[in-house]
């Protein structure tokens, strides 16, 4: 009787779907959730790019250095403004140089703390015609523990995020003498 139970049971397939669905649900749904976490993390790359360019801009055309403000303020509000839908501004590191030219730019090699975070060389928008570096780096922060130690940089579950610009300076000063003549 014993054994007729259990061929019974193994041959009863009414349950099957439900355990087939209990097999493959946590790891489909684990899944699911490193999918979306990796778009979010592509997205804000994305963004921090973008507002990189546009916080550039300032410097580009002179805006930053002939304000009756800080330069360095208003280039971290441009910036803070083009990422603060996907990214918490007070985390973000950044660094402009002002460089001879543009074959300086592998002498300018981006450092890293303990943490894996960008070390800034400070803030020189440079002038008129300038050639000038902008880094812009924002450590991740992953909520899904495999995605995050799969992905992560090696420090904590975290990835650094990093955007660089190098550009030259239009000539701002010339445009000026044009413009009051």
């Amino acid at each position: 009787k014993m054994l007729n139970w259990v061929c019974r049971w193994f041959r009863d397939s009414r349950a099957a779907t439900a355990v087939e669905f209990a097999l493959v649900a946590v790891p489909f749904t684990y899944l699911l959730i490193g999918i979306i976490e990796m778009s979010i993390m592509f997205a804000a790359s994305a963004n921090l790019a973008y507002a990189t360019n546009e916080a550039s801009r300032i410097i580009r055309t002179g805006q930053a250095q002939q304000a009756v403000g800080d330069p360095e303020d208003m280039f971290a509000a441009r910036l803070c403004d083009g990422v603060k839908i996907l990214l918490d501004c007070s985390r973000l590191q950044y660094e402009v140089i002002a460089m001879n030219d543009f074959s300086d730019f592998p002498t300018y090699t981006t450092q890293y703390d303990d943490e894996g975070n960008l070390v800034t060389q400070g803030f020189d928008p440079g002038g008129s015609s300038d050639v000038v570096l902008i880094r812009v780096g924002y450590r991740y922060p992953f909520m899904v523990p495999i995605i995050g130690n799969l992905l992560s940089d090696g420090h904590g579950m975290s990835r650094l995020l990093l955007s660089t610009v190098v550009m030259q300076n239009e000539p701002y000063d010339i445009m000026e003498e044009a413009g009051n003549i």
